[in-house]
């Protein structure tokens, strides 16, 4: 028997502006967002891609379905991304899972506000909002026809795909990546394409069904109640479905009568006794608000990952090189070309020229360890010839910014039509995580085989967050091959001890890093030296500092 459920009350605050939209990117068939944000005076602007040149500090993300994260722009401020620390520990597992807020009550009871009035004052860098609506079943003609004529009841748990939810809810808990439906409440199906969301340190998931599966319920570290008065419902509502939906009156109060006062009062507020805290009057009790924010707080700093890059220096001291390392051999033209661009004195122009002709060398190696299958073709002069061909699906590039893009144009000059991917990831100077914060994979990557190219591996931080990356859109490990002209050794065994299945390939490895993290004898900065840029601070590693340029 669940304890009986704490209730907060207080005076109501002014309106907020307001948020991130749902996961499902329009307006939901219970959803009360349209109708509070005319309450409110802002409204919400589109989501747009990643924009502008300079760096902004540490602020609030929210995850929207989107394949890059997003820029959100509301009436008095501008949310840029700031980076995802890391969703694992130093053995490339899965670290402690995300924190799962379900927000339940009933159409048009404040959920959606209640969720980003909780989003803007929790002030963590990275939020997922999932909505239920985002997740109706598909209809059958019959049921089509009866929708059209208000008669579907899409108030009943049989219209909710449950299973769909709890996968999607694993894998987000889990730090992986997920295909949301978009619904079209115009035509009451899901649309062909769907919408990437990725995990996060806080996941919120709102409908008015978010505790009516047991299974589901397992999966919330905290569940809210949001009570609102059934009259306040019903106005927002008609509000709703006449000014948006062109529905007329009558159509509505014969659906609020028919299933959803009685879906409410059978389904939805028996599980009030199931919530952690009730929020009467929604948004406006901000006393409940604060309780919830401090305790998703308090739970997040137990869960805290703190990235140990000194027990990840020490953890594979003096053990041989993994056997999934393969370096190219040491000719003397190989050995020459090292000379050339480890020399301080070299010119930028040589320094390109030669890092080029190690590139080429680098991926035309790195193909040899594709599969091949064996073929036969016929010659122009109409012999037989028992060949090799590539037994994949696509070969897919990944660079790891900035100075992984170098090596793409190499890549496409010995495989054709090639697909690139990209990441940036940066570290974080305060706290020695390396942060995801950029992020463009081509569709369907998990059937290629893809080679993930940067520049320079030092301590292996970046190439591991790359890697698990991959790992979180369905790549099998042994379909990825890490490519760096220069790695340390340190950095070899932290990637193949914590992902023993990647194929690790390099053109030279050094034996040390110093205590900045920097390869010795090693290259330099090799993003500032081939771009001609001025070089980063001292402490910096360009493995792991990326820049925008």
């Amino acid at each position: 028997m669940a304890a009986p459920p704490a209730s907060a009350n207080a005076a109501p605050s002014p309106p907020l502006p307001p948020a991130a939209p749902d996961a499902s990117g329009r307006q939901a068939e219970h959803s009360e967002a349209a109708s509070e944000d005319r309450s409110n005076a802002g409204s919400l602007d589109r989501l747009l891609p990643p924009v502008g040149t300079g760096h902004s500090p540490r602020k609030r993300t929210t995850s929207q379905c989107k394949s890059e994260p997003p820029l959100l722009r509301t009436s008095k401020r501008t949310i840029y991304t700031a980076g995802r620390p890391p969703w694992y520990n130093e053995h490339g597992t899965q670290s402690k899972e995300a924190f799962a807020i379900g927000l339940g009550g009933g159409s048009a009871s404040g959920k959606t506000t209640v969720a980003r009035m909780i989003i803007e004052a929790l002030d963590v860098p990275w939020v997922v909002l999932l909505s239920m609506d985002s997740f109706y079943k598909v209809l059958t003609q019959q049921q089509q026809e009866q929708a059209a004529c208000n008669n579907f009841n899409f108030d009943h748990p049989d219209a909710f795909d449950f299973d769909l939810i709890i996968s999607t809810l694993k894998k987000l808990k889990q730090g992986r990546s997920v295909q949301v439906p978009i619904y079209d409440f115009t035509t009451h199906s899901r649309k062909k394409e769907w919408k990437m969301l990725y995990g996060a340190n806080v996941i919120i998931f709102e409908g008015i069904m978010a505790f009516a599966d047991k299974t589901l319920l397992e999966l919330l570290d905290m569940k809210i109640f949001v009570d609102t008065d059934s009259d306040i419902r019903l106005v927002r509502r008609l509000r709703r479905d006449i000014s948006e939906r062109g529905r007329d009156i009558e159509g509505v109060i014969k659906q609020y009568n028919k299933f959803v006062k009685p879906a409410f009062d059978q389904y939805i507020q028996p599980t009030m006794r199931l919530a952690d805290i009730v929020v009467p009057r929604g948004s406006g009790n901000t006393v409940a608000i604060d309780l919830i924010v401090q305790h998703v707080h308090s739970q997040l700093e137990e869960r805290k990952l703190r990235w140990d890059m000194a027990a990840l220096a020490s953890a594979h001291q003096c053990h041989p090189l993994p056997q999934t390392l393969s370096v190219l051999k040491s000719t003397p033209q190989v050995r020459g070309m090292h000379t050339i661009i480890r020399d301080k004195e070299t010119s930028r122009d040589e320094f390109i020229f030669y890092s080029k002709r190690l590139m080429r060398l680098l991926i035309e190696h790195a193909l040899s360890f594709l599969p091949f299958q064996d073929c036969v073709v016929q010659t122009p002069q109409g012999q037989d010839y028992a060949g090799k061909c590539y037994a994949g699906k696509q070969i897919t590039g990944v660079s790891i910014l900035r100075a992984g893009e170098t090596m793409e144009p190499a890549l496409r000059a010995v495989c054709k039509d090639v697909r690139i991917g990209t990441i940036l990831i940066q570290t974080n100077q305060l706290t020695g995580e390396p942060e995801l914060h950029y992020l463009r994979l081509p569709k369907d990557i998990s059937d290629d085989h893809v080679i993930l190219m940067d520049c320079t591996v030092s301590t292996g931080a970046a190439a591991m967050m790359a890697v698990r990356v991959l790992l979180d859109h369905d790549v099998p490990e042994d379909k990825i091959f890490l490519l760096s002209l220069l790695m340390a050794e340190m950095g070899v065994h932290s990637v193949a001890y914590a992902f023993p299945r990647v194929r690790i390939i390099t053109t030279a490895v050094d034996k040390r890093v110093n205590d900045l993290f920097r390869i010795i004898p090693g290259i330099g900065n090799f993003g500032d030296r081939y771009f001609g840029t001025d070089a980063v601070p001292e402490g910096s590693d360009e493995e792991e500092v990326a820049s925008t340029g």
